[in-house]
């Protein structure tokens, strides 16, 4: 059963980037991908809101890949995108839109990235070029989860763990990344206050 009033809700696309966390931790599995982690969160927190017992904040915490050479552990993000939406028109279409560019505060506990989200893996130099224009990790569901957190008016801290170099070499490293990366995300966690120490 879940417990709709966490003061603080810990969110992951699966269970293994969370396997860290105390066992009791409020944490809602959200699935892969922007749409599964818009529906899951905007699920919970319509609930919660009814309930009146919305988080005081939502912690997103997962695994990204590195657009640029040299980003290792885990960065808390400071703006994040939509990179595969792309909509190119001259009408006045904007009032329909998100937000282009989502700013988020950060503590300054840990080093601070640009965050590129988008419905793909990102496996190709190609990709991976293009992206770090703009940003310096990619992942498949911090912006929903930023843009449901946005429209509830709840805040949120997103704690990315690279796992992968997002480039050729990233294709089927994922899933022996996770267990470090679980462990670090656990520590980052616990090191903003958002965890006792254990």
């Amino acid at each position: 059963m879940i417990d709709y009033s966490a003061r603080i809700l810990f969110v992951a696309a699966v269970d293994k980037e969370a396997a860290a966390l105390p066992e009791g931790t409020p944490l809602l599995v959200t699935g892969i991908g922007t749409l599964p982690a818009a529906i899951s969160l905007t699920e919970y927190l319509t609930v919660a809101r009814e309930e009146g017992t919305l988080p005081e904040r939502v912690v997103n915490i997962g695994t990204v890949g590195a657009l640029r050479d040299g980003l290792d552990g885990v960065y808390e993000v400071d703006r994040v995108v939509k990179h595969d939406f792309q909509l190119k028109v001259l009408s006045d279409i904007s009032r329909y839109l998100l937000p282009a560019v989502i700013e988020l505060p950060t503590s300054g506990k840990f080093p601070a990235q640009g965050l590129a989200t988008g419905d793909m893996f990102v496996s190709d130099t190609a990709t991976r070029d293009r992206l770090a224009v703009d940003s310096g990790l990619c992942d498949m569901e911090g912006y929903a989860i930023a843009a449901v957190c946005q429209r509830f008016g709840v805040p949120v801290t997103l704690l990315k763990q690279v796992s992968d170099p997002a480039n050729e070499s990233s294709v089927g490293a994922w899933d022996d990344a996770l267990p470090r990366a679980a462990h670090e995300l656990a520590d980052a966690v616990r090191e903003l206050g958002f965890l006792p120490r254990s």
